[in-house]
């Protein structure tokens, strides 16, 4: 594929809602976690995050409708905590996502900090 993974990660970004209909409808939701080298990382929540058919679901739904409504050669994994499916560490996750993320880090350093201090 000749995209890099800022413009798929913001393809896919703006196609959730539409893509997320099915996953909805049977009580989960569904969450942009990543790129990486074309690949597409989600996380499915709610009634889909533990279900037996989630990996049905990321194909089958997910991955079928975004190679759909934007390249067919598109491969989305479900993060489920299985080591084949680990999101890397250099995945592009969006700008206002890395803040977010870089904000929860800074407090969670500080609470560390906090909870050294008071001795917990």
């Amino acid at each position: 594929m000749q995209f890099l993974d800022e413009d798929i990660y913001e393809a896919v970004k703006n196609y959730i809602p539409k893509v997320s209909e099915y996953v909805n409808s049977h009580g989960g939701g569904l969450e942009l976690l990543g790129v990486k080298d074309g690949v597409v990382y989600i996380k499915l929540t709610g009634a889909c995050g533990g279900c037996s058919m989630s990996l049905m679901t990321t194909k089958m739904v997910v991955e079928k409708k975004l190679r759909e409504l934007i390249h067919p050669e598109l491969v989305v994994k479900n993060v489920d905590g299985t080591p084949e499916n680990e999101m890397p560490d250099d995945a592009y996750i969006g700008k206002e996502e890395k803040s977010d993320e870089a904000s929860s880090k800074e407090s969670g350093g500080i609470l560390k900090g906090i909870k050294k201090i008071v001795g917990l």
